[in-house]
């Protein structure tokens, strides 16, 4: 894999220059104190970077911690826009975020990205060259080559770097871990996760362009990295999930909350392996319909990782969303609950089984009896206040330096968990491309696609060589 750029000197300058910076930033307490004073020093100056729906929700979590002042609002959408800039009035409005990052770089710590998938990266990696600790939304990114180079920078930049997986902060999955290492269910072998997503229209085809794009959106900078197409209001403000282009279906908003607690657990790393089948969309009653541009209505996914040292041998994940789940537990009794009903994580191990629902919440040995029997020490650190405690333990971690606190979800694990899903995602789009060549929209479906082998060192598939091109995608041209 190719290095990293190195960062150009005119960002070494505004990285240098934010540091000479906040050099005067610090005021003693006694000077302007106050009961609930927040000294600039002690305070997180944020910018973010996609501020309606998810950003805006997180933007208000991290300002709730009372250590963090939202000094910037970035977003291509004012009508997105306008509740967060109506909430932070102090807070000065970029439409551009390179231009955000070429003005105001000296001037903030640290960016919240909350874009859609497809501008993730870019983003996350031109805020790290500066020197700004990262929070990002889930999934990291849209392609694996992308979360293995985030993966690699967080390490040379040397920033505080958290992904939006709040679930990673739960303490659901501190119990699943600690009931795995006493071994309470034996050595894992199989994990299920599955998920009722999409809520969102998939498996059809590209909508009609709209005749008009509205007021304040500017089309051209939402697009980003992907290529140019005709603006359609099926896609923003959250339709776009479905499209490859630009989002990564249901895996992408769901896996990194499901499949967290197999990573965790377990200790995985890379799959080496990776197998897909995918849902049928009926065009009428006798013609099944193919629809590339779209991710599928449902999918049924195996992952292989090799041994762990928390595991004895191979682990098998099986990934199920479209409302597919897996067989029903005989332990469970028919009116227990499955998981949380339409999401879920089961481990099945040689004595026994545990199960969650999603962000790692409600633990539970199975049968249900085994939690009145089972006592464990508590032995790993839980986060205060939870899955709402990820966005405070990451400002801690910011104000406190790279390397000196602990965050749940840094890039060092969240690369690693966003490349399973996006192999998982690889898996769905070589199914596709395994389809013989048919006339108008009747297609037969190959039944299981064929097993991809995955080198995980050299980020290739090794037996089936057209679908690596989708491990890296090709930006439009000026979003290299």
């Amino acid at each position: 894999m190719s290095q990293l750029p190195e960062l150009p000197s005119r960002r070494k300058f505004l990285a240098q220059g934010a540091a000479a910076a906040a050099t005067f930033m610090i005021v003693p307490r006694f000077v302007l104190g106050g009961r609930g004073y927040t000294a600039p020093s002690d305070q997180l100056v944020v910018a973010g970077v996609g501020v309606g729906g998810k950003g805006e929700s997180d933007l208000a979590m991290f300002a709730k911690t009372g250590k963090v002042r939202i000094g910037y609002l970035c977003d291509v959408d004012d009508r997105r826009a306008a509740k967060a800039v109506q909430a932070y009035p102090n807070a000065k409005y970029y439409k551009d975020w390179r231009q955000l990052l070429d003005k105001e770089a000296k001037n903030f710590d640290a960016v919240s990205v909350a874009t859609p998938d497809h501008n993730h990266a870019v983003v996350t990696l031109a805020a790290m060259q500066l020197g700004k600790h990262v929070y990002v939304q889930k999934p990291l990114t849209h392609d694996i080559y992308e979360a293995r180079a985030l993966t690699e920078a967080a390490k040379r930049y040397k920033v505080v770097t958290q992904m939006g997986n709040q679930g990673a902060s739960n303490d659901g999955v501190r119990q699943l871990q600690e009931w795995y290492d006493d071994n309470v269910i034996g050595k894992v072998h199989t994990v299920y996760c599955w998920t009722d997503r999409p809520v969102w229209p998939q498996g059809i085809a590209w909508p009609p362009p709209a005749p008009n794009v509205p007021a304040g959106l500017d089309w051209d900078l939402w697009l980003g990295t992907a290529p140019f197409r005709p603006y359609s209001d099926k896609l923003v403000p959250f339709n776009w999930r479905g499209w490859w282009e630009y989002g990564t279906g249901a895996l992408g908003d769901m896996g990194c909350h499901l499949m967290e607690a197999a990573f965790r657990v377990l200790d995985l790393q890379y799959a080496s392996a990776v197998q897909a089948s995918v849902g049928s969309v009926y065009v009428d009653e006798f013609k099944r319909g193919y629809f590339p541009d779209s991710c599928p209505p449902s999918s049924h996914v195996t992952l292989t990782f090799p041994k762990t040292k928390k595991t004895q041998h191979e682990v098998t994940v099986h990934w199920m969303d479209g409302g597919i789940q897996p067989e029903r537990p005989e332990e469970l009794g028919p009116n227990e609950k499955f998981g949380d009903g339409g999401n879920g994580v089961l481990f099945v191990g040689k004595k026994g089984k545990m199960m969650a629902s999603t962000y790692s919440a409600d633990p539970r040995l199975l049968p249900l009896s085994r939690n009145q029997e089972v006592r464990t020490k508590q032995k790993l650190a839980r986060v205060p206040g939870g899955a709402n405690g990820h966005y405070g333990q990451w400002v801690e971690a910011c104000l406190a330096g790279y390397g000196n606190k602990e965050v749940s979800a840094p890039f060092e694990t969240a690369g690693p968990l966003t490349e399973a899903l996006l192999m998982a995602n690889l898996a769905i789009r070589g199914y596709d491309l395994q389809r013989p060549k048919a006339s108008g929209t009747g297609v037969e479906y190959p039944g299981r696609g064929i097993e991809l082998l995955w080198d995980a060192q050299q980020l290739r598939v090794t037996n089936f060589d057209e679908v690596n091109r989708f491990v890296r995608r090709e930006y439009r041209q000026g979003w290299s």
